[in-house]
């Protein structure tokens, strides 16, 4: 078994907000599942559905890592991870899209408290 490759530093992200850390080789990446752009990456991928999206994220086919780098990436080198990522990467990359994917799924019902103060 491999060594673990220590990072030069941790990526900060704002998990309430559904960001994710990706290393792709020594380029640091922060995703999130915004809907803009899982409708960015679906639409380039031509999926029929959210379910087909999924199964092509966390299945890290190949242009639908590509397409999800390019497209869900908020803070990073988007471009340069591209050009660094090869298929050892896939694994960290389907973790990454998985734990973003999650959270339109965690069951979170939002700040209840501040949507009622809105209504008010």
């Amino acid at each position: 078994m491999a060594a673990t490759e220590a990072k030069p530093f941790p990526l900060e992200v704002n998990g309430a907000r559904g960001e994710v850390g990706l290393w792709v080789d020594k380029v640091p990446l922060v995703i999130a599942a915004e809907l803009g752009g899982l409708s960015r990456v679906s639409t380039r991928l031509e999926c029929k559905s959210l379910a087909d999206l999924f199964v092509r994220l966390s299945g890290v086919e190949v242009a639908a890592t590509v397409a999800a780098i390019d497209c869900l990436t908020v803070r990073g080198d988007k471009l340069a991870a591209i050009d660094a990522l090869k298929l050892k990467h896939f694994t960290a990359c389907a973790a990454a899209f998985s734990a973003a994917l999650s959270h339109h799924f965690d069951g979170d019902e939002g700040n209840a408290e501040a949507a009622a103060e809105a209504a008010t």
